[in-house]
């Protein structure tokens, strides 16, 4: 082996490394999230999106733009009540990092049990959907550049784990009443919709494009939902 050859695979292993080291730190972001919103910690939520001025978060009311906006949602909730559980796992996660190195994507499952405090009782469900996540470095620190969670399925459990006496048995979002949306949402893809939210990645194996673009065309669903590029 040359040298110029011994130096090119040292350069190989050397970008393989900074990029799995990449993929563990922006896991970790990932997972704080998870952590930090299970009881609404605001500040700490805040803290993990950039200060970029294409910052967004997506959620069931829409889309809020820019650190502001986030800060909006976030700060908006009473989080001292100890009956309130917004427990949403981030599982599955893939994670594909441009190759300057500056951007990334990911996806994740989100799945979990909530409990919603309100003057009538505590509403209790489990819930699922689907992150879409583009992050960004940003003074060498990987933070949320974009957040998008679409919340494919909910449902009340039978038996919950809130006091009898205090478990709201009929489904409302009447004591979880989210701020006015910088653009209002007009499309979900909740079950039975058979909506396949976008991969922004290819086949593993193949390298091939997912087919789910060609399935959804043929739903029967509103078209706000996310491209993919």
């Amino acid at each position: 082996m040359s040298e110029e050859e011994l130096l090119e695979r040292i350069e190989k292993l050397e970008n393989e490394l900074r990029e799995l080291r990449d993929i563990e730190l922006i896991k970790n972001l990932q997972k704080a999230y998870g952590y930090y919103i299970e009881h609404w910690m605001a500040p700490e939520i805040i803290d993990l999106f950039a200060d970029d001025p294409d910052v967004s978060l997506t959620l069931a009311a829409g889309t809020y733009l820019g650190k502001e906006g986030v800060r909006r949602y976030f700060e908006r909730h009473d989080n001292n009540n100890p009956e309130f559980l917004h427990q949403v796992m981030q599982l599955s996660g893939i994670i594909t990092v441009d190759p300057d190195g500056k951007r990334a994507k990911g996806r994740w499952y989100g799945f979990g049990a909530v409990a919603i405090p309100g003057d009538s009782g505590v509403r209790e469900a489990f819930m699922g959907g689907i992150y879409m996540a583009e992050y960004i470095q940003e003074d060498n620190v990987w933070k949320f550049e974009k957040l998008r969670f679409d919340q494919l399925y909910t449902g009340s459990p039978a038996v919950g784990w809130v006091a009898p006496e205090r478990a709201v048995k009929t489904y409302s979002l009447s004591n979880f009443t989210p701020p006015e949306a910088d653009i209002p949402r007009t499309f979900s893809p909740r079950y039975p919709s058979g909506y396949i939210c976008p991969f922004h990645y290819r086949h593993p194996v193949t390298g091939k494009e997912t087919s789910e673009r060609g399935r959804n065309s043929d739903l029967r669903i509103m078209t706000e939902a996310p491209k993919t590029e």
